[in-house]
């Protein structure tokens, strides 16, 4: 193998491993902003939701409980934060259809607040270690990748007087969604969790795209950068060199001899040039003075 094939084939080899090594770098780059992204949109969304339902529940129901006076049945549309964050959250979802936002609840009033095995794992959680006051990280979600971020939900004594028991719960509330769940809540236990579900799908096939295209690019610019070297090395070494192996061939045949090694290269291969012209004319001269 010429000295040639294997200069390429040692710049090929590292220059791959250099793009590779880059494209890697790039797509674990890519994964952390796209976390860091879904993470910011996720606290984001869930702090929205949770200062509006602070608000409501600070300023609007107490105004609206005072305005129905009392013993008056208030439906629950309007005095329940989890209704309002529910309300607000189905006009949110429908401009970005592939964010999820769960009221989950193991045992619920409302069915649509029914906790599924994702949600669960995320309660759990929080049931396994009440100091807990949030938590996040990637799941996933119907076979997407999808981040989370949960905020656990205490169970206060007046959540009791609809949770507590059924039998000491409003009429209306027993007609409407009977006695079956969302009763017996104990004080303190975690009874649910917010969740917000931002899709990373998306993010992810782009980080794979970006980094499969950086391999392509890489791949296209190592070809046309060998070929630059091979003609370079073609021009300016190979060729050179070969010049001089058969004129010092030659010389050691005693052949040419009066034929001089001309080259304008200043550099070693122009050095190489003029040893082997010196040795040309040594050779020359011996000759002459045996034949002499």
């Amino acid at each position: 193998m010429s000295i040639r094939v294997r200069f390429m084939i040692l710049i090929g080899v590292l220059s791959l491993l250099a793009i590779l090594g880059i494209s890697v770098a790039s797509y674990k780059f890519s994964i952390n902003n796209a976390m860091n992204e879904a993470r910011d949109k996720g606290k984001l969304v869930f702090n929205f939701l949770e200062s509006a339902r602070l608000h409501f529940k600070k300023v609007q129901r107490p105004r609206i409980l005072e305005l129905a006076g009392p013993g008056q049945r208030v439906p629950v549309e309007l005095k329940s934060g989890f209704a309002l964050t529910r309300g607000v959250w189905a006009e949110f979802e429908k401009k970005v259809p592939d964010y999820a936002f769960r009221q989950a609840t193991p045992s619920p009033l409302n069915p649509a607040n029914k906790a599924d095995d994702d949600d669960m794992k995320i309660i759990d959680i929080f049931r396994n270690d009440p100091e807990i006051t949030s938590t996040e990280g990637m799941i996933s979600r119907k076979g997407d990748p999808y981040y989370y971020f949960a905020h656990p939900i205490h169970v206060g004594e007046s959540c009791l007087r609809c949770h507590g028991d059924p039998a000491n719960a409003p009429e209306w509330q027993k007609k409407q969604y009977g006695t079956d769940q969302g009763y017996n809540w104990k004080a303190g236990e975690v009874a649910s969790a917010y969740v917000v579900y931002v899709p990373l799908k998306k993010a992810l096939e782009q980080a794979k795209k970006s980094a499969v295209d950086l391999v392509l690019i890489g791949v296209v610019c190592i070809l046309a950068f060998m070929l630059v070297i091979w003609f370079f090395f073609s021009r300016y070494i190979i060729t050179p060199v070969t010049m001089l192996e058969k004129r010092a061939t030659e010389i050691s045949l005693g052949k040419n001899l009066g034929e001089p090694i001309r080259t304008p290269s200043r550099d070693e291969i122009g050095s190489l040039a003029r040893s082997v012209d010196r040795l040309r004319i040594s050779v020359e001269k011996l000759l002459q003075r045996l034949r002499g």
